[in-house]
């Protein structure tokens, strides 16, 4: 995941953009990966390694010591190999990943303060590489005014875009088309109170 200062100023422009003509807010955040925990890793390289005894003494003549220690190095190999973040991703059920994305992108729209945006009118352009989800979280007003379809529209754009590896491609026409919706229903009516930063968070 690379973006460079010239993506990250293209998405600052068509928030700044979108965000006049609407007193609504627009947030976009891209992630690695929404899987953080290291649990399901620890525990497979831990049965691998547990197993590694077995078959050594079973079939060679190698002391003890030897063992363990080799116990030890497959453990911390696996271990490193299994908690890279697509391999981590790649070990959870379909289900699980998406469930983990989703509830990410709720603390995300939670942390970043659009829960509590005057109005309710903020959207959240969330991505998640690893898990290859994208979700767009709109504040209750807005939701209720706006039928899913535009938004899933919106997130459409922003996956085939991301699926080609135009990342801020992706997120330049979300933003535009989320800023289409919240103009729409929320519209501009003085000099515009920015009150979130005007940017792509990168965790």
């Amino acid at each position: 995941m690379s973006l460079s200062k010239e993506d990250h100023k293209r998405i600052a422009d068509a928030i700044r953009a979108a965000e006049a003509k609407t007193t609504g807010e627009i947030v976009c955040v891209l992630t690695q990966t929404s899987a953080h925990a290291t649990g399901l890793p620890v525990f497979l390289a831990a049965i691998v390694a547990l197993a590694v005894p077995w078959l050594l003494t079973g079939f060679t003549t190698m002391p003890v010591y030897r063992i363990l220690v080799l116990q030890l190095i497959v453990f911390v190999a696996l271990l490193i190999v299994f908690c890279l973040p697509r391999v981590r991703v790649g070990l959870m059920p379909r289900r699980a990943r998406r469930a983990i994305a989703y509830r990410f992108a709720m603390e995300q729209f939670v942390t970043r303060g659009l829960a509590s945006n005057k109005g309710n009118s903020g959207v959240l352009i969330f991505v998640s590489l690893a898990e290859h989800y994208a979700r767009i979280v709109a504040g209750s007003e807005i939701a209720a005014r706006v039928p899913q379809a535009k938004w899933q529209e919106a997130v459409d754009a922003l996956i085939a875009h991301t699926r080609n590896g135009f990342i801020a491609e992706g997120f330049v026409v979300a933003i535009e088309m989320c800023g289409i919706e919240l103009a729409k229903y929320f519209p501009a009516t003085g000099p515009d109170r920015n009150v979130f930063p005007d940017r792509l968070y990168v965790i």
